[in-house]
């Protein structure tokens, strides 16, 4: 079934969302305060937390996890469906020995009319830190306004999903052992996104978090109603980011070392005779992937319709299981960075 949102009921009711502040540091990791936007993490940050989720794979393959978030309480707040951030951020929480309280929209008083904010502010007073997911762009920043603990964005309408960004930078890296290409004698390296860029917050941060590295070619391949936002295109061509739109699949599969594919969101279109339009529009299949580099990697942040068929699934540059389960990780090295002291 579709999706409407009606900007009028209780649910989605806000004030305007708060311009941005610059982010304040307190700690030498330049650990986030509220991690709502791919604007606040630093380099330095970024090194930081890729660096731990390897410690956190570490630890969970060899200890299960530790105790250093005995006696912390998150807030898993989702107001849209999920299956993988919810769940990853769940396992996080208590693989590090904290406590988790689930709330959704229809079991909430959000189903009675309650604000966003008056949402937050009860959370703030229970928790430690809040993890939401909201159909509402800017949701998040909202959600900071009012409250008194950290913030996590898990994904806001068409905005950004910044903990996924991260933790595809972490599987870019662990399975071609670099992100970018610092030697200017050498080709960049080459990622292609693939589906839904129009709605799809998750490329939308991904792209950004790119931007921090040398080295990168971005190629953007969508139906034309799904294009990437041009204002993101625009803000990534600033940052001196080569970006190419005009090659087809085929035409791009050859020179790809990232293959980024999203599934078109059936949920975001006005109409179903608008969704019919584009659906089905790409698939990527074994027979397609002859024509890969032979080292290069597939990603999905899933779920997957038919953009990927199943006969992906066995080939060794197919990494999107892999990426599902490098989210646990890269959760865990955020939660423990935001709610232990002095790291």
């Amino acid at each position: 079934s579709l999706f409407f949102l009606d900007s009028s009921t209780a649910l989605f009711r806000m004030s305007s969302v708060p311009p941005n502040k610059k982010q304040k540091y307190e700690n030498e990791n330049e650990v986030p305060s509220n991690l709502t936007a791919v604007k606040d993490i630093s380099k330095k940050y970024l090194s930081f937390v890729l660096d731990d989720a390897e410690n956190m794979k570490s630890l969970v393959l060899s200890k299960g996890g530790d105790d250093r978030l005995k006696h912390k309480v998150l807030a898993s707040v989702f107001y849209e469906p999920s299956t993988r951030t919810s769940c990853s951020f769940q396992a996080a929480m208590l693989r590090l020995g904290g406590s988790v309280v689930c709330v959704n929209e229809k079991d909430s008083s959000a189903f009675k009319g309650e604000s966003i904010k008056d949402t937050t502010q009860t959370l703030a007073s229970y928790c430690d830190a809040i993890v939401l997911r909201h159909p509402m762009k800017g949701s998040a920043d909202v959600a900071v306004s009012v409250s008194s603990k950290p913030i996590i964005n898990a994904g806001d309408g068409t905005g950004e999903h910044p903990t996924q960004a991260l933790l595809d930078i972490f599987t870019i890296k662990s399975e071609l052992k670099k992100i970018g290409e610092e030697d200017i004698k050498k080709p960049k390296m080459v990622i292609t996104l693939l589906g839904d860029l129009k709605n799809g917050r998750t490329v939308h941060s991904l792209v950004r978090l790119l931007s921090l590295y040398p080295g990168v070619k971005i190629i953007y391949i969508a139906p034309s109603i799904l294009a990437m936002p041009v204002e993101i295109i625009n803000e990534i061509e600033a940052l001196g980011v080569e970006q190419i739109s005009s090659m087809t699949l085929e035409e791009a599969i050859h020179i790809t070392d990232v293959l980024y594919v999203t599934r078109i969101q059936k949920e975001r279109f006005e109409s179903i005779d608008e969704y019919d339009k584009v659906a089905g529009s790409y698939c990527v299949d074994a027979a397609l992937m002859k024509k890969a580099k032979k080292e290069m990697t597939v990603m999905h942040p899933l779920p997957r319709l038919g953009e990927i068929s199943t006969d992906v699934d066995t080939d060794p540059r197919a990494a999107y299981f892999r990426q599902m389960e490098n989210g646990m990780y890269m959760r865990m090295a955020i939660l423990s960075s935001m709610l232990v002291k002095n790291i």
